[in-house]
């Protein structure tokens, strides 16, 4: 005969059963366990995030306003795709992320994590961060005009002065803050082209720098120092004022820093020119830029190229000197075009965009 089986059951009804105080330890052990566990991956984080920002075209609109507009002289409306690239930043004064958005960004490959203080130097705020990529982007828009203008043939004057002094500077008790630069070595300083190319004829002797101080004319001697790359600087921070023949004006919101430069410049070139540079292809890219067209590296190149592709991008121009960053980067259907002046980089829109081989131009 098969025994019955017999269950322990709860009912409701039946007197209750003494409850194990080891089970009130364990809920109040686990309760806590999750607390402190919420509570540390929402903790903020010492880190940066650089992820890859939205691109704008630089010979489009925005908000149905050309983004690049030429006054007071002939200007040809151009078509196409030249895009600017930028990277979003998370974290810092601007407010820290917390340890979940560092470590998802960690195994994200088109995001980038850097310690705070590699970026922003203790005591950083908000504010400061706002006003230095305010005057850099500023700065960045004349020197592409500058530069565009140069290309293009057409003459304006540009007036250099000291706006700093760097670390053990040759210039140290010499040269001054605002100090105006007239001449080196009895020639005119046109642009930093000037200063460059005298200083290396000079080969390390003393430079005699006529300057303006305070309204007067004087004449300072400044021997420079070899720099670990080979060149004679004076160790100084120098600062534009332009006076263009007509108005370019760039309509730009909450983009801030100098690496659009080149972007810009190019944008300026396609208006004042007849037809598309671009040939109706679509082009993103990225570099600092100086008045006589020198086109440097910028940060978060990674996430750069992340960006162009997804706007849609097929060419990048990217700064030679960021090329190591750039090989092994590259998204797939982009291709990476390596300048080092903005006479590089309208060679290479041009022959592209008139359907070239991209063989035909550098790449990294």
């Amino acid at each position: 005969m098969t025994q019955p089986v017999h269950f322990e059951t709860y009912s409701p009804d039946g007197p209750a059963r003494p409850r194990d105080p080891r089970f009130r330890a364990m809920a109040v052990s686990g309760s806590l366990a999750v607390v402190l566990c919420a509570a540390a991956v929402l903790l903020p984080s010492p880190y940066i995030i650089e992820s890859p920002g939205p691109t704008f075209n630089t010979i489009g609109e925005i908000d149905g306003q050309a983004l690049i507009q030429v006054d007071g002289t002939e200007s040809f409306p151009p078509e196409g795709e030249l895009d600017l690239t930028t990277v979003l930043v998370s974290g810092g004064p601007n407010g820290r992320v917390n340890v979940l958005d560092t470590f998802r960004a960690w195994v994200d490959p088109d995001e980038n994590v850097l310690p705070e203080q590699l970026v922003y130097p203790e005591g950083t705020t908000s504010s400061d961060v706002q006003e230095r990529n305010a005057v850099a982007m500023t700065s960045s828009q004349e020197s592409a005009i500058a530069a565009a203008l140069s290309h293009e043939g057409i003459g304006y004057t540009e007036e250099l002065s000291v706006a700093g002094l760097a670390d053990d500077s040759a210039s140290e008790g010499i040269l001054q803050v605002g100090d105006i630069l007239r001449t080196i070595d009895g020639r005119e300083v046109e642009n930093i082209e000037t200063l460059r190319s005298v200083l290396a004829e000079a080969g390390g002797a003393a430079a005699t720098l006529g300057i303006v101080r305070d309204g007067a004319e004087t004449e300072v001697s400044v021997t420079p120092k070899e720099s670990d790359e080979g060149e004679f600087q004076l160790g100084i921070l120098l600062a534009s004022t332009f006076d263009f023949p007509f108005d370019v004006s760039i309509q730009l919101d909450n983009v801030g820093g100098p690496s659009a430069g080149t972007m810009f410049a190019l944008g300026i070139i396609d208006n004042l020119t007849e037809g598309d540079l671009t040939g109706g292809r679509h082009f993103a890219g990225t570099g600092t830029i100086d008045s006589t067209g020198v086109v440097g590296p910028i940060g978060g190149i990674a996430q750069k190229l992340v960006g162009a592709r997804a706007g849609g991008a097929d060419y990048f121009l990217a700064p030679a000197d960021n090329c190591d960053e750039v090989v092994g980067n590259i998204p797939d259907g982009l291709t990476v075009v390596k300048v080092e002046t903005l006479d590089d980089a309208v060679d290479a829109v041009e022959t592209l965009g008139a359907g070239g081989d991209p063989s035909a131009v550098p790449s990294c």
